[in-house]
């Protein structure tokens, strides 16, 4: 899956020709065949794909649209299929060839919320943290970025940008399968950094702001979107075990902790840019995503706690300029 020309072309437009050297012998672990026991499984989805013209990116209705229209009934159905066994598609939603991909997040909606509050992407290098499958590095890329880097360490999503791009013609977006922690250095060639849905997952918030910080230019901007608490004053809880049934959920900040955290870490002009609670409609099952959703996750009877008793996801989006 790994496709070193690209990666390499990616890393020569940020400046970043070291990193090919550095980072090359993990990439090619990580994309090995025993790197992940499902990696058979992906690689034989993706070698199902049928060859076809590619097209350019566009956006339509929400949605990030490739691929031929039109195609033989079997043809599509074999697309079909093969996207399928890329199953859950967390992010989204994807039309490739008329068919709609209905991922778990109708992440568009938040894309929304957030696309006139941030600095225009036009020619600016853009780092996406936790990229998930890279519905918001093409929306990125759309909206005008000349470079788009996008890391996850999740190998399922890697998988689905793969397929995404059988039907795409070429664009300055490359995922790799890594952590923020694993860049090489402070490398400080992003013009405009995006940490979304990852600071809650960190042990130490503390660190991963210092570590985002080491990735922008000076003047850069940072976009960050975690859960948090409502609060006034500033303080942080911890989960004891789970929060919305997600075992990963360490620290839920109230927004005004948040931005001494940011203030501490060498960030000023810090602005609220979104606060909204998450709903069913933003975040359920589909037929792409079968397992449990947001609504398991919540108190069946109280829709404002979850199943733990904890406040129901709020998500919160701030800008900040790296000093």
């Amino acid at each position: 899956m790994y496709d070193t020309g690209v990666t390499r072309e990616c890393f020569q437009n940020l400046g970043l020709d070291s990193w090919i050297i550095e980072l090359g012998s993990l990439l090619s672990e990580r994309l090995s065949g025993s790197a992940h026991g499902d990696m058979g499984r992906w690689q034989a989805a993706l070698e199902k794909l049928p060859p076809v013209d590619k097209t350019p990116l566009r956006i339509e209705k929400g949605a990030v649209v490739v691929g031929t229209e039109f195609l033989p009934g079997e043809v599509l159905s074999a697309i079909r299929d093969a996207l399928l066994d890329l199953s859950p598609w967390r992010k989204g939603p994807f039309d490739v060839c008329g068919i709609e991909i209905d991922a778990e997040w109708r992440s568009n909606l938040k894309w929304n919320r957030l696309k006139s509050e941030i600095d225009l992407l036009d020619g600016r290098n853009v780092l996406d943290v936790g990229c998930g499958n890279g519905y918001y590095a093409l929306r990125m890329r759309d909206a005008g970025a000349r470079c788009v880097l996008g890391i996850d360490p999740t190998l399922t999503h890697i998988a689905q940008f793969l397929a995404i791009c059988h039907f795409m013609l070429d664009e300055p977006v490359c995922l790799l399968p890594l952590r923020l922690q694993e860049l090489p250095g402070n490398s400080s060639a992003f013009d405009t950094t995006f940490s979304m849905g990852v600071l809650y997952h960190q042990r130490s918030p503390v660190d991963h702001l210092r570590q985002l910080k080491g990735t922008l230019r000076q003047g850069g901007q940072l976009v960050i979107e975690t859960l948090y608490v409502t609060a006034k004053n500033s303080y942080t809880c911890t989960t004891t075990d789970r929060y919305a049934r997600m075992r990963n959920v360490w620290t839920l900040p109230t927004i005004a902790e948040l931005m001494t955290w940011l203030r501490r870490t060498g960030f000023d002009d810090i602005e609220v840019v979104d606060q909204a609670v998450t709903t069913t409609d933003e975040q359920r099952s589909t037929k792409w995503m079968s397992f449990e959703s947001l609504r398991e996750a919540l108190d069946p009877g109280d829709s404002t706690r979850t199943v733990e008793g904890w406040p129901a996801p709020r998500r919160v989006v701030l800008t900040a300029t790296a000093l």
